[in-house]
């Protein structure tokens, strides 16, 4: 009898523990439940907003893939105008579609809302108008979320830089193959044309409606670096579909 009541007393004392145990597992009442951080509609909400967000930020354009897209998105491409809408009038460009590239660069960007609210940065009275840049947060934000990326000449098509010429400058960076900024273009206005820059820049397109509105621009007083003194928004970039 004396060598069973240390066994009692460990038997008691462990059913004793798991009752303690398994009361801490209960639920709190239902009354008693704490608060979520967000209902159910909130939290909704939020997975639909960072899919959204996974959506336009999932794919950036690199040096890597850039040509591949470019190459696969002009073979759906039905449309070929584009209409700028700047703080001076409005003016529309038809795009060859024969230089690819440079064409469905265009209309992605434009689609991707890039164009809106940038500049006419530089302006070299009677030759040319280039747009495309601004000097604020939000347009280097969009070209971060685009991506880095440039595209390489397509100057064999036999398109000339007449006046009404809407063309492709080179990267400042260190360029020797003369490698196409895809943010920036530029129009020319001189009469008949600056054929000077055939065989180095390419011309994917031309202004078919507007050329006033690009002269205009093009007379508008300007500093010493070739900026406009007074600002030249695009106000609205838009694919006529």
């Amino acid at each position: 009898m004396s060598a069973f009541k240390p066994f009692l007393t460990l038997l008691l004392i462990g059913l004793a523990c798991l009752a303690c145990r398994e009361q801490s597992n209960e639920k709190l009442p239902k009354g008693e439940q704490p608060e979520k951080a967000t209902d159910s509609l909130d939290a909704s909400l939020d997975a639909r907003e960072a899919s959204t967000r996974k959506d336009t930020t999932s794919f950036v354009l690199t040096e890597d893939n850039a040509i591949d897209f470019f190459f696969n998105y002009q073979k759906d491409l039905k449309v070929n105008k584009v209409r700028l809408q700047t703080s001076m009038g409005s003016f529309t460009v038809q795009l060859y579609d024969n230089v690819p590239y440079h064409k469905s660069n265009f209309i992605y960007l434009t689609r991707k809302g890039y164009f809106d609210n940038t500049m006419f940065h530089r302006v070299v009275p009677n030759f040319i108008i280039q747009g495309g840049n601004a000097d604020n947060k939000e347009t280097a934000r969009k070209r971060r979320e685009i991506g880095r990326y440039l595209l390489p000449p397509d100057t064999r098509k036999g398109h000339k830089h007449h006046r009404g010429t809407i063309s492709m400058p080179s990267s400042e960076i260190d360029n020797p193959h003369m490698l196409a900024s895809p943010f920036e273009f530029f129009i020319v206005v001189t009469d008949p044309g600056s054929y000077h820059l055939d065989g180095n820049y390419t011309a994917f397109g031309r202004v078919i409606q507007g050329m006033d509105v690009v002269d205009r621009i093009n007379q508008v007083p300007i500093d010493d670096g070739e900026w406009p003194m007074q600002n030249i928004y695009i106000e609205k970039a838009e694919v006529l579909e």
